[in-house]
């Protein structure tokens, strides 16, 4: 494929792979507004100068991942080489997105059970789209394991075994899962967590702003998530499978991201 300019939208909480240490899914759209998923990449172990940010445009030597049948996948020619990563213009908010609305809503889904169909045809596949959802119903803050699963703690002794001069902190596991509950176009109901770095990076930064206290700051999670994005905003999630369960799992998609310009104002109709 050679060198392609891709605007990053999606970048995923890290997780613990047991092939790829501890990996971030990054996906953004190309200059034609294809989808484009760049996996792996080890996002937190790059030099800080080379973390590249959402709503920038970079420029990466990819090949098409043939380990993956999602047409959307592929991976940097050589993973370890941060520096060809060319970084260019980071779109802004200016005129509410505008130029971001450009590039990310070209193609809107709002039909949930025709994204599964498509995400599940052979020889289309559909793994990452954006959608609009008709009804915000909820957003919900669940406990769940508080560590890594003994089989990921062994995956990270084991590369920290392989590389004994890396200085990386592991990054600390989520205690919470974040999910909302939504309606498409037709009344269908479905609930769908949201795996986005930007909600966990909130949870620890409340987490930490109210001194420990994990339901203070989901509840301040909440209200940037509910209160501000499902209630204020002109909300659109950005969706994406999982290799393992997109042919499986009856809905495989989760949240990756949310897309959340200010509401229009509709001009009053003359009289």
């Amino acid at each position: 494929m050679s060198k392609r300019k891709i605007l990053i939208t999606v970048k995923t909480y890290p997780s613990i792979s047991v092939k790829y240490d501890e990996l971030v899914c990054t996906a953004g759209f190309d200059e034609d507004g294809n989808w484009i998923r760049i996996y792996p990449i080890p996002f937190r172990k790059l030099d800080y100068v080379h973390r590249y940010k959402k709503y920038q445009w970079i420029e990466m030597d990819l090949v098409r991942n043939k380990s993956d049948f999602r047409p959307e996948s592929y991976s940097p020619r050589n993973i370890d080489a941060a520096d060809v990563i060319i970084f260019h213009k980071k779109l802004g908010t200016e005129g509410n997105w505008a130029g971001r609305k450009k590039i990310v809503l070209r193609d809107v889904y709002d039909d949930m059970s025709s994204l599964i169909t498509k995400s599940k045809t052979k020889g289309i596949y559909t793994s990452l789209a954006v959608f609009k959802p008709a009804e915000i119903i909820d957003f919900v803050c669940e406990p769940v394991e508080k560590e890594w699963s003994e089989k990921q703690k062994a995956t990270l002794e084991q590369e920290r075994l392989f590389d004994k001069k890396s200085t990386h902190e592991i990054v600390k596991k989520l205690p919470y899962k974040f999910s909302y509950t939504f309606c498409d176009v037709n009344g269908k109901e479905s609930t769908l967590m949201n795996e986005d770095w930007e909600i966990g990076a909130l949870f620890w930064n409340c987490f930490e702003k109210n001194r420990g206290d994990e339901h203070a700051a989901c509840d301040d999670v909440r209200k940037k998530y509910w209160d501000d994005f499902a209630k204020t905003k002109d909300l659109y999630f950005f969706l994406g499978t999982t290799k393992l369960n997109q042919l499986r799992a009856p809905n495989p998609f989760i949240i990756i991201g949310t897309f959340h310009p200010k509401k229009e104002l509709q001009s009053k109709l003359e009289i």
